[in-house]
């Protein structure tokens, strides 16, 4: 008897593009608000040193970090008004980032002007405007008002940071791969969605949970607001009691290959209970999704980066969600209109669960 030939099938290559030196265009949240004095912070982000202070205007400024003198680093320096002391030579730069003082100089350079970056408070955190073609803020892009965290029904931020080392892209991939939330998570789902529109992405579940519904359902709507933060609504249970959450999922790029990640969790007080009650509530929950979280850390230190990957049919949007992320990276005048139409991304879960 005849055989049919078998024509071997090639093995996929894995594709990595070299990452350019650029990064995204938008809002990017420094932590919690208080944490900024007058006391000088230094910030290693976007491949460069800049430094945050508190101004006596009450206002967080955030200047290039090496003052262009002579190259000291600002951070050393010291608070003065609304602007800052270099250590070195003691030029002063002010919060718009143009030299305002050398002692020992009868005039000003003109060159005599650093970057300064537009910053904002909103939900107790600090944010900063990143653009790399140094365009003001996108009115409509501005973080939104969460009104629960200026609620007494509220805990406040529990807030952890950590640093990644890998490209922030991999990060972001989590808002279409719904396929991980078994394996990683324990986490089967039933109802999953992605919404697109303009500068947000949206991912609203349903389903199970070991760490954080115990034998109910989790429920889910997480949106990330341009390309770097992303706020939570989440339903669960802790102890067989329904608990209502916000999350905070933020990250800053330290340069291409890394960036600082902070998460945040803060919890709906249970009427009838004690604040001790509450407070240890909202610990063990802010515990458990910090366990929940961290699982996924720890395939973004061990994984590598895909171009190109292989998906099936039961995949979430992944390269949808890819082709929204990238313009954050484009000029301003090259964003495709294509994002001003809102989309729906539903995965067919006949097709996974029969």
């Amino acid at each position: 008897m005849s055989q049919v030939a078998q024509v071997p099938r090639q093995p996929h290559i894995i594709e990595a593009a070299e990452l350019p030196d650029r990064y995204a265009r938008g809002w990017y949240c420094l932590g919690l608000a208080s944490e900024y004095t007058n006391k000088p912070v230094k910030l290693n982000y976007f491949g460069t040193r800049m430094v945050a202070y508190r101004g006596e205007d009450g206002e967080v400024h955030i200047l290039d970090g090496y003052c262009p003198h002579m190259g000291a680093d600002l951070s050393e320096g010291c608070v003065e008004e609304n602007s800052i002391r270099c250590p070195f030579h003691a030029w002063r730069w002010g919060a718009d980032g143009v030299c305002d003082d050398i002692p020992y100089a009868k005039r000003i350079p003109a060159k005599a002007v650093i970057r300064s970056y537009p910053t904002l408070e909103e939900n107790h955190l600090l944010f900063m405007w990143f653009d790399p073609e140094g365009n003001p803020p996108i009115e409509d892009q501005r973080p939104p008002r969460i009104d629960d965290v200026y609620s007494d029904d509220w805990t406040i931020w529990q807030m952890d940071l950590m640093t990644i080392q890998t490209n922030a892209r991999e990060l972001i991939d989590n808002m279409a791969d719904v396929a991980h939330f078994g394996p990683i998570h324990g986490a089967p789902i039933k109802q999953f969605k992605n919404i697109v529109y303009k500068h947000a992405y949206r991912q609203e579940l349903t389903g199970g949970s070991e760490l954080l519904a115990e034998d109910g359902e989790l429920s889910s709507e997480a949106t990330y607001y341009g390309p770097a933060y992303m706020n939570t609504f989440m339903t669960g249970q802790v102890d067989g009691m329904d608990v209502a959450s916000r999350l905070l999922v933020t990250h800053v790029p330290i340069d291409t290959h890394s960036f600082d990640l902070r998460f945040g969790v803060a919890v709906k007080k249970i009427a009838g209970m004690s604040d001790e009650q509450n407070e240890e509530m909202a610990r063990q929950y802010t515990q458990q999704n910090r366990e929940a979280f961290f699982q996924d850390v720890h395939i973004w230190h061990t994984k590598t980066r895909v171009d190109n990957p292989v998906l099936c049919d039961g995949d979430g949007p992944i390269n949808r969600l890819r082709q929204w992320y990238q313009q954050f990276y484009l000029d301003i005048a090259d964003v495709p209109d294509t994002f001003n139409e809102k989309r729906e991304y539903v995965v067919d879960y006949a097709i996974r669960n029969p």
